[in-house]
């Protein structure tokens, strides 16, 4: 048994952005973080020699371990208060795009890319709002910090570094199991390792496990009473294209973040993480589920630019399984893959055939994810889901003329998981006393820069 001031669970950017700002406020308080997975320096992934993922056990070092899911994909840093989900609605928006405009500067710190993309308003991104207005989309003015894949992993390092000179603990391949409860306050949590069980008792729990820890966490507000609410689920695409087709957007933007609500259904659906010049990657949660994701490096480019398309699910009474319904989504497409991503060519969705491994030889575009499967992911994305985002490519073409083109190639499942919002209040006070709860598992925020606040905030408090 151990006792520590602040205990953190998950190292991901919300749980190291606490400790972090708790330092950099002068605290005194003993603070633990508890990772499952391993260090920066340990995390490795195979397939960089195996040439094919080989479903790492127990867990796979792209979407866990130090600094979480989101340094070892794109490492791009939104710096706008409308993208990275709702915590603005929690703590106000002139609070939000402080603590970004704060938090980013923690980035430079630590060896962040000093150029930023998106900022100029040219006649170039002029014509690309006027064409988004014309087809009925949003563009959302967001400059973008991209660390670059490879350059995120060194700068994480640098700050993994900083907090153990710092005095902070960090207990390594070590799995928080359940909290401490007596009555409605959390004395803290208990772990299994290598060695077996222990608890840790704290005066302060933070939980920040990130998408990768959603469903524990669900299962946690219902094992203890945790008060929350149905959250979002993103269910969608990653959508690849030869670079010479999305180039004006690639020079302008960078990244376009695009949103439309489509008819017939009027669902939000978005563009994310566009990755110009980069690869599409595979990656794998719990329960051998396999989702496919986008990595954009620094310095190793390819002919193509790749970009998930979002569609929000949003479910009301009954329903309260949300993540558990875009697992049995993904389920089924990586059955009909045989437990590979599934590809296949726009043209044939809209001709109402599968695509064959053979006809994507033939094609201007080659997938940047070798591995993947051709196949029919119609036979396993939701009806709603499917024509959202077929409608949406098509209001896209008029943005990115050739971008519905036969030959643009969807892999299936994207799947973004949040877990059921918890209910907390502006200090991120839970109902059960001494918890909170952070970053993307909380299900108020999405992606790196939004969580890395909600943890700069959340160091504040407990300094």
């Amino acid at each position: 048994m151990k006792k520590y001031d602040v205990v953190i669970v998950g190292a991901g950017p919300a749980g190291i952005f606490t400790a972090i700002e708790m330092i950099k406020r002068g605290t005194k308080k003993s603070i633990l973080i508890i990772e499952k997975g391993k260090s920066i320096e340990n995390r490795k992934c195979p397939k960089a020699k195996t040439g094919r993922c080989i479903n790492c056990k127990p867990n796979c070092h792209i979407t866990t371990g130090f600094s979480g899911a989101g340094a070892f994909s794109d490492g791009k840093l939104s710096l706008s208060y409308e993208v990275g989900g709702d915590l603005p609605l929690l703590i106000g928006e002139d609070k939000a795009q402080e603590t970004i405009d704060y938090t980013d500067k923690i980035y430079l710190e630590f060896g962040a890319d000093t150029h930023v993309e998106g900022l100029e308003n040219s006649d170039e991104v002029k014509e690309i709002r006027k064409r988004a207005i014309q087809a009925g989309l949003k563009l959302v003015d967001c400059p973008i910090r991209h660390l670059g894949t490879e350059k995120a992993q060194a700068l994480y390092l640098s700050i993994e570094k900083y907090l153990f000179a710092n005095g902070v603990d960090i207990l390594f391949d070590s799995q928080c199991v359940d909290l401490l409860l007596d009555g409605e306050k959390c004395l803290g949590v208990r772990i299994s390792d290598e060695n077996g069980t222990d608890m840790i008792y704290a005066e302060h729990t933070v939980v920040a496990t990130g998408r990768r820890g959603a469903d524990w966490l669900e299962q946690l507000c219902t094992d203890h009473g945790i008060a929350h609410q149905p959250g979002t689920v993103d269910i969608g695409v990653r959508v690849e294209v030869r670079n010479e087709v999305i180039e004006k957007i690639n020079k302008a933007l960078y990244e376009s973040k695009l949103v439309g609500y489509p008819k017939p259904f009027k669902n939000k659906v978005r563009t994310f993480c566009q990755n110009p010049g980069g690869f599409v990657a595979q990656e794998n949660y719990d329960n051998d589920l396999a989702v496919v994701n986008g990595h954009s490096y620094k310095e190793i480019k390819s002919g193509n630019t790749n970009l998930a398309i979002l569609c929000s699910h949003n479910f009301t009474e009954p329903f309260n399984q949300p993540i558990a319904y875009a697992q049995k989504v993904g389920e089924l497409t990586n059955m009909l893959g045989a437990g590979h991503i599934l590809v296949q060519r726009f043209g044939d969705i809209l001709d109402g055939k599968r695509t064959w491994q053979k006809e994507l030889s033939r094609s201007n575009l080659k997938p940047t994810l070798p591995d993947a499967v051709a196949g029919d992911i119609t036979a396993a994305m939701p009806y709603r889901a499917m024509i959202n985002i077929i409608n949406f490519i098509q209001a896209m073409d008029h943005v990115v003329p050739g971008f519905a083109a036969p030959e643009t190639l969807l892999y299936s499942p994207e799947l973004k998981f949040y877990s059921n919002r918890i209910k907390m209040d502006s200090d991120f006070n839970t109902n059960i006393s001494g918890l909170h709860c952070l970053g993307d598992s909380s299900g108020w925020t999405r992606g790196l820069m939004m969580a890395s606040v909600h943890g700069v905030l959340m160091g504040r408090i407990l300094a």
